[in-house]
Order: C-alpha cells, then structure tokens, then sequence
C-alpha cells in the first residue's frame, strides 16, 4: 500500500496552553501533506484566553477542529476522556496523538511519518531525535501497554527526562489505527503503585534496548 494516500487525524489536547497554541500549534495546521489531513484540538477545561487563540487559527486554518471536555466533567481522567471526544470527532482510519509540548520539526514530517510507519501495526510510537524520526511499530496494542502505562500515567513526568527518551519510553507521539483507540485509552492514566512503576520502567528499559524500529530522516 502507498502510504502517501493515508488521510490522517492529528490529535492534541491542550489545558491553559493559549502561549504554546499561537507559538506550536501552526507547525501542525501547515504540514506539506500529499493527503487529506486535520488537526482536532480538544480544550481541557482551559481558564486562560486559549479559546479566542483557537477561534483566531480557526478562521485561518480550514483544516483546524476545535472541541472541548464539558467543564461538568471533573474526572481526575480529564486527557482520557478529552481523547475520545476527539475521536468520535475525527473522520479518517489513522489518527496520531500529539500535543504541544512539541512542535512539527518541519513542514514535512507528517509526510516522512506517514510514508514510513508500517501500516499492519496496530499502534506506533514515535520519537523526534537529533537525526529525524524515530518509529516503534507494535503489532497489537497490548504489546505496547508497559510504554502507555508508564507514560500515561503521569504526564509531566514524560518531560522530565530530556536524554535517551527511547530507552525509557517517553514518546513525542502515537500513531494508531482509529478502530483501536479505545483498547489505547484503556491504558490511559491507570494508577500504579511505587513498586509497579519501578518494575515497569526496567521492563521498559531493557525491552527498547533490543527493540526493532524504523528511521526516518527529515
């Protein structure tokens, strides 16, 4: 199959983000892609002036979709469930999971991404290093659930560790098949104890240092 003809939903949850939405958020909406694509924000329940920013990159940007968790939903799962809501939103069979922690290195890295991740997996992670891309194809979603668990669970702890992001499973993005994405959120922000966490991060660990992947530069 030709990758290049894969239509994709990007998805990003964004909560009091209005500096890194005007700064961020355009490297997603001006990607050279040679198919269709749109980019789904969902708002978190935001107190800052992130929705005028959104509205403003909305008149500009057609392929720009805004929504938001309803602010009577107070589950300490908010990104969970922010996620779904962008899911029943989109409209194509790939999705890939981002936010604005990063931004698109180039104006063609959806392109490099789509061309070479492995369309018979049914979930990918994807890492940006100095040298381009980084993708980690899983051919089942259960495969991948120590990296979910482990990065999920906390967010900002994925941050926090800036060096041999790899190794320790702290991926930029997910890419999964829109049929899959609620067996991917299962795994969203589970509670692990201490212990577990130790346990899974070794796993992790020793798992990525013989994991098999695919480069791409950009």
């Amino acid at each position: 199959m030709d990758n290049r003809n894969q239509s994709v939903s990007v998805l990003i949850t964004v909560h009091d983000q209005a500096q890194e939405i005007r700064e961020k958020l355009p490297t997603y909406l001006t990607q050279h892609y040679e198919s269709d694509y749109e980019v789904i924000v969902i708002d978190e329940m935001s107190t800052d002036e992130g929705a005028d920013v959104l509205q403003q990159l909305r008149d500009e940007y057609p392929n720009l979709h805004t929504t938001f968790l309803p602010k009577s939903n107070r589950t300490t799962q908010r990104r969970k469930y922010a996620l779904s809501i962008g899911v029943k939103a989109s409209g194509y069979e790939w999705i890939i999971i981002s936010d604005l922690h990063n931004e698109m290195p180039s104006e063609d890295t959806l392109q490099h991404i789509i061309e070479a991740m492995d369309t018979d997996a049914d979930l990918t992670l994807g890492y940006f290093t100095k040298k381009g891309i980084k993708l980690h194809p899983f051919a089942y979603i259960d495969e991948a659930h120590y990296h979910i668990m482990n990065a999920e669970r906390k967010l900002d702890s994925v941050y926090d560790r800036p060096h041999h992001s790899f190794i320790w499973g702290h991926y930029d993005f997910i890419i999964v098949k829109r049929e899959q994405t609620y067996n991917l959120l299962n795994l969203f922000q589970q509670k692990l104890s201490f212990g577990s966490l130790i346990l899974v991060r070794l796993k992790l660990f020793f798992k990525n240092l013989f994991a098999s992947t695919i480069t791409a530069s950009l």
